[in-house]
C-alpha cells in the first residue's frame, strides 16, 4: 500500500548542507515514487524520486526557476534488490561538482542531465516547513520498502558511512553509523515501523497517508515477492508484491512469477486464497519455460509446463504437472491458507491446507509427496521459481503470498508457527529442515 509520512520542522536546519541515506525496495515501477521532499511543485521546492521513467530525479527548484538538477542515465528497475541510495548537498563548496551528488550502492551515478547549484544556493530542505518521506506533496505517495532512513541535517557524508563492500565486493549496509543530525535531522526505520526518531533528536514523524507494515525483507535478507516484470496482462500486483489481483483477461499464456528461485535446498511458503473460482492457479514453474513465458512465448499455456494445482470451491480441483491433469485435486474454501514445501535436492513437493497436509504428506520425512520425481523432468534442471495466474470467468481471482514476511496482505499472521531456520515469520510450522525463500534461505 502507498504510504506518505510528513513532519513540519520547528527549528531552521542548514539549507546548504545535509545528506540523505535511506535503503529502498521497489514494489511499483512504471510511475513516479518520491523518497523525500519539501515545496511541491511550488516556486520553491526540493525532491528526490524515482520518475515514471524509472530514473532518479533529484532538482532543486528556487523562485520558479531550477537551481541544481541531477537526472541519471540509468534506469533502476530490479524489483528483487535493496538499492542504498545516498543524496549529499554542500553548496558552500568552492567545487562545483561536490555542491550535489546522488550515489546508488556505493558509487556515484552518471547523470543524462546535470546542473550544479551555485556557490551556497539555498535548498527547500531544512526550512521550518513541511517535508515528506514518500512524497513531495499533498497527495503524493511512493509504494516501496524503505530501511534505515537517515537524514544528517549539516552534514556533507560519503556513502561510506552508511555502507560499505563484504569480502565478496557486495555493498552492503552499516547498521551503526557514527553520524551528527545537526538540529533538524533524524533517523527512522531501524528494524521496525515506528515514525519515532531514532537519533536522539526527538524529531518524530506522522503517518500522512497509507499504512505503516513493518516487514521482515530488509537489505540483510531480501524474501521472495512477486515479479511485477511478469507477463501480466492487465493483472495487478500490491501490497509489497505479495497481493495478486486478477483482471478481465482470459488468457491462459499469463503468469506471475516470483522473484526468487532454487535449483537446490528446501523451501517453504504459504498462500491465501481470497477470492477466485475454478480457474485460479497455484505452483512452481521451472525458470527455463517462466522466462519463455516472460518473453511472450505463447505457444504452450504456461500450466501445460508447471506442478500446479486449480483450485475449486464446487469440485475437486485438479492436480496438474507437465503431463497431464488429473481429479486428485481437493476441494477448496475461500479464505483457506494453501501451505507449499518443494525439496529440490529429492525433487518433492507437498501441498497442504491450513495446518493440515494432503494426503499425509510429510515433507520432514519425503513421506506421500504430492508431486513425485516422476513429476519433476528435466525441465527443472534449471530450478523452479513459485507462481500463480487466472483465466478469468466470473470470479477475480485474489492471492495473498506469505514468503516469510509474516503478513497475507496487510493482516498479520494469526499466531506464528514454528520455524527451525528462525527465517521468516509463517502462520503454520515449517517442516523440520526447511526454510524461507530468501537470500540468507538460499545461502543455508
Amino acid at each position: 500500500m502507498a504510504t506518505q509520512l510528513s513532519r513540519t520542522f520547528g527549528s531552521q536546519g542548514n539549507q546548504r548542507k545535509f545528506t540523505i541515506s535511506t535503503w529502498v525496495k521497489r514494489n511499483k515501477l512504471g510511475t513516479s515514487q518520491s523518497i523525500f521532499g519539501s515545496g511541491g511543485s511550488g516556486a520553491y521546492a526540493t525532491n528526490m524520486y524515482f520518475h515514471s521513467s524509472d530514473k532518479l530525479y533529484f532538482w532543486n527548484y528556487f523562485n520558479s526557476a531550477y537551481a541544481g538538477v541531477k537526472y541519471s542515465n540509468a534506469s533502476y528497475k530490479d524489483t528483487s534488490a535493496w538499492y542504498h541510495i545516498v543524496f549529499r548537498v554542500d553548496t558552500t563548496s568552492a567545487t562545483a561538482s561536490e555542491r550535489m551528488r546522488v550515489y546508488v550502492n556505493g558509487e556515484e551515478i552518471s547523470y543524462s542531465s546535470s546542473t550544479d547549484p551555485s556557490q551556497n544556493q539555498t535548498m527547500e530542505i531544512g526550512h521550518t516547513g513541511t517535508h515528506y518521506i514518500g512524497g513531495y506533496g499533498e497527495g503524493a505517495q511512493a509504494e516501496m520498502c524503505m530501511s534505515h532512513f537517515h537524514y544528517c541535517d549539516g552534514q556533507s557524508y560519503a556513502p561510506t558511512e552508511f555502507g560499505e563492500y563484504d569480502t565478496n565486493g557486495v555493498w552492503k549496509i552499516k547498521v551503526e553509523p557514527s553520524v551528527s543530525y545537526g538540529v533538524s535531522g533524524h533517523f527512522l526505520f531501524n528494524n521496525d515501523a515506528s515514525v519515532t526518531d531514532q537519533s536522539g533528536l526527538g524529531n518524530n514523524w506522522s503517518v500522512n497517508s497509507g499504512t505503516l507494515t513493518q516487514t521482515e525483507d530488509n537489505p540483510s535478507n531480501v524474501f521472495c515477492v512477486l515479479n511485477p516484470l511478469s507477463h501480466l496482462k492487465g493483472w495487478s500486483i500490491t501490497n509489497g508484491n505479495t497481493r495478486f489481483q486478477g483482471g478481465t483477461v482470459t488468457d491462459w499464456q499469463s503468469a506471475v512469477g516470483a522473484t526468487l528461485g532454487a535449483s537446490s535446498g528446501k523451501y517453504y511458503w504459504e498462500v491465501k486464497w481470497v477470492t477466485g473460482d475454478s480457474y485460479s492457479i497455484l505452483g512452481v514453474l521451472p525458470i527455463d519455460q517462466y522466462w519463455r513465458c516472460n518473453k511472450g512465448d505463447t505457444t504452450t499455456d504456461v500450466y501445460e509446463k508447471a506442478n500446479c494445482v486449480q483450485l475449486s470451491t464446487s469440485g475437486t480441483g485438479s492436480k496438474r504437472n507437465y503431463v497431464s491433469a488429473d481429479g486428485n485435486g481437493t476441494q477448496r474454501s475461500l479464505n483457506d491458507i494453501l501451505m507449499f514445501a518443494i525439496d529440490m535436492d529429492n525433487k518433492k513437493m507437498w501441498l497442504g491446507e491450513n495446518g493440515v497436509w494432503d494426503n499425509s504428506g510429510n515433507p520432514a520425512t519425503g513421506a506421500n509427496p504430492t508431486w513425485d520425481t516422476t513429476e519433476f523432468n528435466s525441465d527443472w534442471d534449471s530450478g523452479f521459481v513459485p507462481y500463480c495466474q487466472s483465466y478469468q470467468i466470473s470470479a477475480q481471482t485474489e492471492f495473498h503470498f506469505n514468503f516469510g514476511n509474516g503478513y497475507f496482505g496487510t493482516t498479520a499472521v494469526a499466531s506464528a508457527g514454528t520455524n527451525a531456520s528462525g527465517i521468516g515469520i509463517f502462520e503454520y510450522d515449517v517442516p523440520t529442515g526447511y526454510t524461507a525463500l530468501s537470500t540468507r534461505g538460499l545461502n543455508l
